[in-house]
C-alpha cells in the first residue's frame, strides 16, 4: 500500500512541465524527482548551489563533496554547474526557478506559509524558503493534511509567517487545493474520499470547485 508520502510526491510531479527549472525543499517533496514523467525533462536546483542536480546517490555511490540543500549524497547530471550561495540565490530572487515544491506546518487560506522554527522546539529554520517563495513562479505545497491529528490547512496561522499570500496549490494525500483570494478551493480529492471528510480534516471552509475531480492515482 502507498504511504501518504508517496501518493503526495507522485501527484506534485504532475504539476512539473517539461524544462522547468524546480526547486525542491527538504524531505517530503525530494521524492517527486522520483515521479516524474518519462517526457519530462527539468533542471532542478539546489539553493547550496548546484544547477543540473540528479537524484540521490545509491548507497556506496556518495560522493562526499556533493550534497544538496539537506546534507543529502546526490548525482549530478551532463552539464551541471557549481555556485556559490550568492549566485545561487540571485537566480531565485531573480525569479528564474519556475516551480518551487515545499513543505509546510501551517498554510492558511490567504496563501501565508508557516515552514520555520516552531518557537520553544529544536526544528530547522526557515533555510532558503523565504526566498524561494517569493522568487519562483509557482509554489506548490506538498504536505500532510494534518500533523498528529491536526490541520496543517488554516483559517491563519498561528506560527510565524515564512511568507505572505505566496501558496498558489496544496497538495496532500486527501486533496488538491488551490489558493485564490476567496480562500481554498477543493480541486481534486483522493479516490474513496469524500469532500466532508476532507473538509472535516481541514480547518478552514473549502470552495468545492465546479469541476471537482478525483486525483490522479498512484503508479508507483
Amino acid at each position: 500500500m502507498a504511504s501518504a508520502k508517496d501518493i503526495i510526491a507522485y501527484r506534485a510531479a504532475q504539476e512539473i512541465n517539461d524544462g522547468d527549472v524546480v526547486n525542491l525543499g527538504i524531505g517530503l517533496p525530494t521524492l517527486v524527482s522520483n515521479y516524474l514523467p518519462q517526457d519530462v525533462h527539468i533542471v532542478l536546483q539546489s539553493e547550496n548551489g548546484i544547477l543540473g542536480m540528479g537524484g540521490l546517490s545509491a548507497p556506496g555511490t556518495e560522493n562526499k563533496d556533493i550534497v544538496n540543500a539537506g546534507n543529502q549524497f546526490v548525482n549530478v547530471l551532463p552539464g551541471a554547474c557549481y555556485f556559490d550561495s550568492a549566485t545561487s540565490f540571485g537566480i531565485i530572487r531573480g525569479g528564474h526557478v519556475d516551480v518551487t515544491i515545499l513543505g509546510a506546518l501551517q498554510v492558511d487560506e490567504t496563501g501565508t506559509l508557516a515552514s520555520h522554527i516552531v518557537p520553544g522546539k529544536m526544528v530547522p529554520g526557515m533555510g532558503g524558503a523565504m526566498d524561494l517563495v517569493v522568487g519562483a513562479k509557482k509554489v506548490i505545497i506538498a504536505t500532510t493534511h494534518t500533523a498528529k491529528g491536526e490541520p496543517k490547512l488554516v483559517k491563519r496561522i498561528s506560527l510565524p509567517a515564512t511568507a505572505v499570500n505566496k501558496v498558489h496549490m496544496i497538495i496532500t494525500e486527501l486533496a488538491v487545493i488551490e489558493v485564490e483570494e476567496r480562500g481554498f478551493v477543493l480541486k481534486e480529492i483522493a479516490d474513496g474520499v469524500t469532500v466532508e471528510e476532507v473538509q472535516n480534516q481541514t480547518g478552514a471552509p473549502l470552495i468545492i470547485s465546479e469541476n471537482l475531480k478525483v486525483m490522479v492515482p498512484y503508479l508507483g
